[in-house]
Order: C-alpha cells, then sequence, then structure tokens
C-alpha cells in the first residue's frame, strides 16, 4: 500500500482538474472538514490542498478580501500528505511521531516574509493566500 503524497481532486468541489494548490503545516488537518480520524502527529511533511479554477477564485477573495479561512469547508480526503508507516501495527515496535518544528519554523518565516513584502511584484495572489492561511493555521492551533 503506498501512503505518499500524490495530487488531489479540488479538496472543495471534487472536481480532478485543479489550478492552484496551498501547501500547510500538519496541524492544518484537524481544522479541515472530516479530519477526525486522522492523526495529524503521524503527516511527514507539508499536507497540500487542491483547488480548482472556480473555487480558487472564491478562496482568494474569501481570504484577501473577507478575512475568513477556508479550511472548515476544504474536505481531509481530498488533502495530499504522507503518512509514517505504522510500524507499531505491523512489527509490534514504536517509533517517535515525526518531529513538525522544522518545517513549521520554515513554513511560518516564509508566511511572514510574504506578508511583510505584499507589495513586491514577486510575491503572487497565492503567497499571500497561502500565507494567511498559514498565519491562521498556528493562531487557530497555538496551544495544541
Amino acid at each position: 500500500m503506498y501512503t505518499g503524497k500524490t495530487e488531489k481532486a479540488c479538496c472543495l468541489c471534487g472536481n480532478p482538474d485543479t489550478k492552484t494548490r496551498l501547501d500547510l503545516p500538519p496541524r492544518a488537518v484537524p481544522l479541515l472538514k472530516h479530519a477526525d480520524p486522522i492523526a495529524w502527529q503521524d503527516i511527514v511533511g507539508e499536507v497540500s490542498i487542491y483547488f480548482c479554477g472556480s473555487d480558487w477564485e472564491t478562496v482568494r477573495d474569501l481570504v484577501l478580501e473577507t478575512g475568513m479561512s477556508p479550511l472548515s469547508r476544504c474536505n481531509a480526503a481530498r488533502a495530499s500528505f504522507d503518512l509514517r508507516e505504522d510500524f507499531e501495527a505491523l512489527l509490534n515496535d514504536i517509533r517517535d511521531e515525526p518531529d513538525h518544528t522544522e518545517i513549521e519554523a520554515e513554513m511560518r518565516a516564509e508566511a511572514e516574509e510574504a506578508l511583510a513584502n505584499r507589495d513586491d511584484p514577486y510575491v503572487e495572489e497565492r503567497d499571500l493566500v497561502e500565507a494567511r492561511v498559514i498565519e491562521w493555521v498556528f493562531e487557530d492551533t497555538e496551544n495544541e
């Protein structure tokens, strides 16, 4: 069984023709719809969610103009991420959870830089949307 990361359909409507991808920290998973059975601590690396063209326009407006996160409407089943192998079940061996400190620090720094340079012509709208959503993820999950 392959548990690696693959491109998925739009996390809002299921359209397989996606236009935009956002990469988020693993702690974003509990904020997604239907994410209850997923242990975000077992995710290795970032979590990617995809949007079709029409949904991307809505998400962009929702984040940049309204100031609201789209994550509660995104289906966790359509998110793409790598899970650590379940050695505990297979080999009766306990492994440490992945350490998310480095990836979270990197994502937070990149988000802060994008928002600080929002007027830079090389900072795209997608970068600003991703940065703002990442900020909200950390604000919403800071005490976990």
